[in-house]
């Protein structure tokens, strides 16, 4: 079996999901599958070793100014003529099935060309009426159309009695806690306007990771470095708790790992308001909409988090996707939630809430 899997490169939590998935797959001699990429620029790709030799496109993306989406620049930066030749060059017909992660290049040339197609995204579990914040009439005709498929598996934190799976994690387990750091990762955000109310904290210790940071340094309290997969992975191990964006990937393994969170979502983006609200909603994360001091100091005084435990092993997926019963979304979906672990007091906000 030849499969193509096309990814949305914009953000790392969609390649950190392809990876845990390349990885399975290099153990499986009965399917070859080929990696495509697209959103971001070639040589701003980082740690790429697994995906052999992947493809590359400009794709579409979104621009981000100050903690916000720039919905003029993002208009500016579109190149639609670019994207229809695009679809239109990229040839499939060696391939017997597309799985998507919100690629819109290779969903599309997979519905022209009549590929079959599975998306497996936390985009897709959007599609279902789901918990949801801001979501407006654009959002909702990109989460139907942007990147469609035939077979739409979304991935989030509970099911709600869709077709939804469970977040896969890294088997690598991290180190139990080894100081008092905090992990910050806010890459939309200016440097600057970071190091300025984090300083502010003088007796705590950060370790801030940011694209734009090229080596890594130190200024006063805040050890800057570069993105970068092994020492990024290091941080989250040894650190006390995390200061990001609600980027799902992100989430999903502080909640594994029982970091405790401060979650600043995105401006303008649903996908992180709705992220950052369920997560407060379960009682599994703190909340900011702007980088807000006193929010921060409540925040570093807080207790720990509970954790919870999601599959680490994706090969129930995989004999799924090799069975090619790919309309039999119910009996993958209970397997996989066999294996998730909620603590009790989220099993009873789960209950209570009014979905």
């Amino acid at each position: 079996m030849k499969i193509l899997f096309g990814v949305q490169g914009t953000g790392n939590g969609h390649i950190t999901r392809a990876r845990i998935m390349a990885q399975a797959f290099a153990k499986r001699p009965e399917v070859e599958v080929d990696f495509l990429f697209s959103g971001r620029e070639q040589a701003s790709y980082f740690d790429m070793q697994e995906f052999g030799n992947y493809q590359t496109f400009r794709g579409l993306s979104f621009a981000t100014k100050n903690g916000k989406i720039d919905y003029w620049q993002t208009f500016k930066a579109l190149k639609f003529a670019r994207f229809i030749q695009d679809v239109k060059s990229l040839n499939l017909q060696d391939y017997d099935l597309l799985i998507n992660d919100f690629e819109p290049i290779s969903a599309w040339a997979a519905k022209r060309q009549k590929v079959p197609s599975i998306s497996l995204s936390h985009q897709a579990a959007f599609s279902h009426p789901i918990p949801i914040k801001g979501i407006g009439p654009l959002d909702k005709l990109l989460t139907r159309y942007f990147a469609p498929t035939d077979v739409r598996l979304g991935i989030h934190w509970y099911h709600f009695g869709f077709p939804i799976l469970p977040p896969f994690i890294d088997g690598n387990e991290p180190r139990k806690i080894s100081d008092k750091s905090i992990l910050v990762y806010l890459p939309f955000e200016e440097t600057k306007d970071i190091q300025k109310t984090l300083s502010t904290f003088a007796e705590q210790d950060f370790i801030c990771f940011h694209p734009n940071i090229k080596d890594a340094h130190i200024i006063e309290n805040v050890i800057w470095h570069p993105t970068a997969k092994a020492p990024f992975k290091a941080a989250l191990a040894r650190c006390q708790g995390v200061i990001a964006n609600a980027g799902f990937e992100m989430a999903s393994e502080c909640l594994h790992y029982n970091k405790r969170m401060l979650l600043k979502p995105l401006e303008g983006q649903f996908e992180q308001l709705t992220n950052a609200f369920t997560l407060s909603d379960l009682g599994l994360c703190q909340l900011m909409r702007t980088l807000d001091l006193e929010a921060i100091e409540q925040w570093l005084q807080s207790e720990p988090c509970v954790s919870v435990q999601f599959p680490s092993n994706p090969n129930i997926l995989i004999d799924w996707i090799l069975k090619k019963q790919w309309t039999d979304t119910k009996s993958l979906c209970a397997s996989l939630w066999r294996d998730v672990k909620f603590p009790p007091s989220v099993q009873q906000s789960l209950s209570q809430l009014s979905y």
